[in-house]
């Protein structure tokens, strides 16, 4: 399918514009894609249009990110159990009753929300750096958990997180330099324009600090795993310096089918990888989903 068949849709919910990209035909089975920080629906423009012949695709932008509204924090509750009622409002309010879920970094605590509350709703889960284990953690959260214990102390060390130089950390890091030309520079440079709206890193930084609760949802994430049994694809960067590969090989204590597979990428594996990528989620969503 050609990238230009992507649809740019907006619905209201809770009274905030939630933008989402869709393509492929809704009769087929549907995959739910969900980003990370600090991207948007467009990190899955190339998977979108290799995906959407066979299935019917659907990308949110969180609130606060991409095109989706960003009302200010006194206004909305930054936190990752409001952006999973989003969410899953909006997949309620286009009719995705059921379907796989792909989720990286941030759409990770998001979409093992979901699907820990709502099993019956989830056909497979693919994680790329989406972490639901301890041991995925490594040194580049040091500061955020000190943040979250003492926020003033810790505050102006985050915003360096923010800064255009910690954005194209996140694409480049763990690239292999044969593979550093794949990366467009509109990556980082709209993701930047984002964190750069008046009020944003005010967003982000109530992001980070919420981030802390999320672990307490691990054992109930791994608890969904042993009782459900969801088919789960890990495809994960090797170089990943922010979710490690001891992220993607933790699932297998929960989930012993569980299919791994570490590339030589970094945290944005999709921006040089997207080949291969496509093809292993091809392939396991064609044995599980159909």
């Amino acid at each position: 399918m050609s990238a230009f068949a992507q649809r740019a849709r907006t619905v209201t919910v809770d009274g905030l514009d939630v933008f989402y990209r869709e393509a492929g035909d809704p009769a087929n089975p549907t995959l739910v894609l969900l980003h990370g920080f600090p991207t948007s629906s467009h990190m899955y423009r190339g998977l979108i249009a290799a995906l959407a012949d066979s299935y019917h695709l659907i990308a949110p932008d969180h609130i606060g990110f991409g095109v989706s509204a960003a009302p200010a924090v006194d206004d909305f509750t930054y936190s990752f159990d409001r952006l999973t009622e989003i969410t899953l409002k909006l997949l309620d309010r286009i009719g995705a009753d059921r379907f796989a879920l792909y989720v990286q970094d941030y759409g990770a605590p998001v979409g093992l929300r979901i699907a820990s509350r709502h099993p019956e709703r989830i056909t497979a889960i693919v994680s790329q750096s989406g972490n639901a284990y301890l041991e995925g953690f490594t040194p580049f959260w040091d500061v955020l958990f000190a943040h979250a214990r003492d926020r003033a102390t810790n505050e102006a060390a985050v915003r360096d997180l923010l800064t255009a130089e910690a954005t194209r950390w996140q694409y480049t890091h763990g690239v292999p330099a044969d593979r550093l030309d794949r990366i467009a520079p509109e990556t980082w440079t709209l993701d930047q324009a984002g964190l750069d709206r008046p009020g944003n890193k005010e967003i982000q930084l109530q992001l980070f600090w919420d981030y802390q609760f999320n672990l307490d949802g691990y054992p109930v994430f791994q608890e969904y795993f042993r009782t459900h049994r969801p088919p789960l694809l890990a495809v994960w960067g090797r170089g990943d310096e922010i979710f490690g590969p001891a992220g993607a090989e933790a699932f297998a204590r929960d989930l012993p089918d569980a299919e791994i597979h570490l590339l030589d990428a970094g945290h944005f594996a999709l921006e040089t990888h997207g080949e291969e990528i496509a093809a292993l989620v091809r392939d396991f969503l064609g044995r599980h989903v159909g």
